[in-house]
This record gives C-alpha cells, sequence and structure tokens, in this order.
C-alpha cells in the first residue's frame, strides 16, 4: 500500500495489521520467556516472586500473567538502586562496553533513577520508534524540529532514534526560547515539531504576538508526548486547527523507555499500543491483578517483551487510561487508548467526594474559546473540607463578556468533572508560560 506521499503505507505491513490473536499468541510466548529469564538471572524479581509465592511455570495464559504476577511500582526500583548502585538488582550486569546509553529520571530525594541500556536494546528500540513515527505521519523527506530537552530524561532522544532511522532530516534544537524556536521553523522550513502538548499550545499564543500565523507554516505533524493531553479531543482540536497539522500522541514512561509504548495515527483515534514490544494492560486501580473490561477506565501497567538490559515486567506507573479493541481506519491491528493517558492517579483529587483529574478540568476548559492557553487548579482545605477553584487566563478585551465567560466555564466544568468548580480570571501572563511539561495543580493543603 502506497500513501499520498508516495511512501508505504505502513513501516512493517505484516507485523502492524497481523491478526490480534495471532499477535496474542507471540505475546505470550514473549512473556513467558522473560519471566523465566528475570526469575533465573535478576534477583530483584526471583525475591518480589518468591515472597509472592509465585514461579513463572504458573503464566500459561495472558490472563494467568495478569491474575498472578505481582506489580512492581516506582518506590520498589528506587529502594532497589539505594540498595544495589547504580542499575538495581532488576538490571542485568552489561560490560561497560555494551552499554550504549545511561539515561534516567530524577527522584523526589533529587538522586535519579538511572537506566543502562545495552546496545542491542538500543538498536530494537530505534526500529520501534521508526515504526512509531511512520505511523504518525513522519517519512524520509520530512525535516524533524525536536524541542524536547536533551539530557537525563529519555523523551527527545526517541524522537532523534525513529527520525534518523527512518531517514528523515534531524534538526534537534531541543529548548531555547520559543521565538527562536519559531523563527527556525520558518528559516529551516521544518516540517514536523516535537514537544510537549502544553508547549505546543504555549506557542500559538507566542505566534500571535509575533504575528506568525501557524496554520501557514510548513509544519504538517506535530509529535507530543511527555505529558497527557495530546490524545484528549479538545487538546488536540486546539493544536491542530492553531498549526493546522496533525497531532499525534506519542506515549511511555521513563521506566519503559527506550521502547515506545503508544503513538497516535494519523486517523486521530487514540494511541496505537505496540503490544508485541511493550505490553500493556489496564486494570483495577485498587487490585493490579484483576482486569477491567475494555472500554472501562482503570491503572495502565507495562511490560518489556524484548529488553534484557533492565527489563520493566508489569510494571505499574500510576497512569490512568481505557483501552479499546475496535478496527482503526489507519488498518493497524494494536489495540488503543482511545484518549491516550488520562492522567496519573497520584494526580487524582477527591473534591466534595468527586474524583477530580487534571486531564478532565482541561478537556473542560478547552471547550471555552475564550481562554488562555494556560491554567491551574487551587487546592485548599477550607474549614473540614478539600476546595477546589481553577484559574485561567482572559484575553485583556474580554470586557463585560468577562461573567458570561465565567459561567460558561463552570458549566463546562460541572458537566465534565460532576460537581460545581468555582473559576477565576486571571490577567494574561499571570500564570507560567509553559516550556516543558505543564505543572497544572498548586496544592496549599
Amino acid at each position: 500500500m502506497i500513501d499520498a506521499r508516495g511512501f508505504p503505507r505502513f513501516w512493517d505491513e505484516e507485523r502492524e495489521t497481523l491478526d490480534p490473536a495471532q499477535r496474542d499468541k507471540i505475546v505470550l510466548g514473549r512473556i513467558q520467556h522473560q519471566l523465566a529469564y528475570v526469575y533465573a538471572e535478576l534477583p530483584f524479581y526471583r525475591t518480589l516472586y518468591d515472597e509472592h509465592g509465585f514461579h513463572p511455570d504458573q503464566v500459561r495464559s495472558l490472563e494467568d500473567f495478569t491474575t498472578r504476577v505481582p506489580v512492581i511500582t516506582k518506590k520498589m526500583l528506587v529502594a532497589d538502586q539505594a540498595a544495589h548502585p547504580p542499575f538495581g538488582s532488576y538490571s542485568r550486569p552489561v560490560p561497560a562496553g555494551e552499554i550504549a546509553r545511561i539515561h534516567g529520571s530524577s527522584g523526589t530525594s533529587g538522586v535519579p533513577t538511572l537506566y543502562a541500556v545495552s546496545r542491542t536494546d538500543w538498536e530494537r528500540a530505534g526500529e520501534v520508534h521508526a515504526m512509531a513515527q511512520w505511523c504518525a505521519g513522519v517519512r524520509p523527506d520530512d525535516i524533524v524540529q525536536v524541542g524536547f530537552p536533551f539530557g537525563l530524561f529519555f523523551g527527545g532522544w526517541g524522537v532523534v532514534q525513529g527520525a534518523e532511522r527512518i531517514g528523515a532530516t534531524l534538526f534537534p534544537i531541543g529548548v531555547t526560547d520559543s521565538e527562536k524556536q519559531l523563527e527556525l521553523i520558518t528559516r529551516l522550513g521544518s516540517t514536523v515539531f516535537s514537544a510537549t502538548p502544553s508547549y505546543c499550545i504555549h506557542l500559538l499564543s507566542v505566534a500571535a504576538r509575533m504575528g506568525i500565523d501557524l496554520r501557514a507554516s510548513t509544519i504538517r505533524h506535530l509529535l507530543v508526548g511527555g505529558e497527557p493531553g495530546g490524545s484528549l479531543p479538545g487538546t488536540r482540536k486546539i493544536i491542530e486547527d492553531g498549526w493546522g497539522a496533525t497531532v499525534a500522541d506519542a506515549g511511555s514512561t521513563s521506566e519503559m523507555y527506550p521502547f515506545q509504548t503508544s503513538v497516535g495515527c494519523t486517523a486521530g483515534t487514540g494511541t496505537h499500543l505496540f503490544t508485541d514490544e511493550v505490553y500493556t494492560e489496564v486494570v483495577d486501580a485498587a487490585d493490579r491483578n484483576v482486569a477491567v473490561p475494555v472500554g472501562e477506565r482503570g491503572a495502565v501497567v507495562y511490560t518489556h517483551l524484548w529488553r534484557d538490559s533492565q527489563p520493566m515486567i508489569r510494571f505499574a506507573p500510576g497512569d490512568e487510561s481505557y483501552l479499546a479493541t475496535d478496527p482503526c481506519p489507519c488498518g493497524r491491528t494494536y489495540p488503543r487508548l482511545p484518549e491516550g493517558v488520562l492522567g496519573r492517579l497520584d494526580d487524582m483529587l477527591v473534591i466534595r467526594g468527586a474524583n477530580v483529574f487534571p486531564s478532565a478540568v482541561e478537556t473542560a476548559l478547552r471547550t471555552v474559546p475564550e481562554l488562555g492557553p494556560e491554567f491551574r487548579m487551587l487546592v485548599q482545605k477550607i474549614g473540614a473540607l478539600d476546595e477546589l477553584t481553577v484559574q485561567a487566563e482572559l484575553p485583556d478585551n474580554a470586557g463585560p463578556q468577562a461573567a458570561a465567560i465565567v459561567a460558561r466555564t463552570e458549566e463546562a466544568l460541572k458537566r465534565v468533572v460532576g460537581i460545581r468548580v468555582p473559576v477565576q480570571l486571571l490577567a494574561p501572563g499571570t500564570l507560567p508560560e509553559t516550556t516543558f511539561k505543564a505543572r497544572r495543580v498548586v496544592d496549599e493543603r
């Protein structure tokens, strides 16, 4: 199959369009292989499994895998690395000459969690990133401008891997001032831009101040990630309409990198899960050994099927989402997260008995076109109750319409969140501009 630009429609057509039942057989075989491997070779997993009375031989189906295998968490990994530096006892000892990359993520203590990637794993991950970016619309004739930071964080490096494997022209500018970012898009004629969704929205405001119409720019695809929001319909629409380009949400976590877990396709139906690379489950948030039906919200759990240098088996990052398995117009048969990752379960606020996620607040706010791109959620304890106030910016010319806009915003929040949430409108520029990941919750309790 050939696309409109004369390139193959798929990066690996046989793999991407495989019958799901056949793919599940491959997945089960890899799960059994990984379980046997980590139990025999990695002390962290052997100790954990023995403590839970689990043995890899007990897994004969995907259902067994969900119901029998204990999950691991970031807290457990941090503790294990502290006890077994530098990479923990869940990492295969890799000779220095065989380590391709060391990356990591910062912890609450300020001590980074380190991830060592073997050359074999790094090479395989490059192929997965290429498949993901091809799914998102990236082709060899593109100029890919990367607005993610390059450092300890894995994110920007995954875009580099995929773009280079595809053969696209790569411009890894990283984080710079927003005006320069936009000027260089115009100067180079960049056709793909990659950053967080909140930064893409922020650049719309910067472009307006500079008199730049991004809809007339050369950008035709936006590859977003690093935070929830890129698959939320309202947020995606704002970005696509403002840039005149398609948006593809690319999902993963530091622990699952260098492998891409999911990516959006040009059909805009959510993010396709590469379950034959990173097996993804959606389970009960209260009990990670209980699956939830397709379409029901729950906790996301990830498993590396091929990584051996530091594999994550049933890693629970604390994210929430839901699955879809209906056919996608793009032709790929991978399951999907229709709205990507909705948010972190530990970001959930309980306000007057209702569960409130920042992603739900964002969904509501994006239906009010007069509001600016930035917002924050102010949480305070008033008496014995936790109360939430949403603060958003309003253009200077709102004038007498402000009261009506507040009413419409509060109505949208009640419709989406389920409770009345008061709204405060602020002058433009009051809230910090987002240049990487947005920080939406201010907890003053």
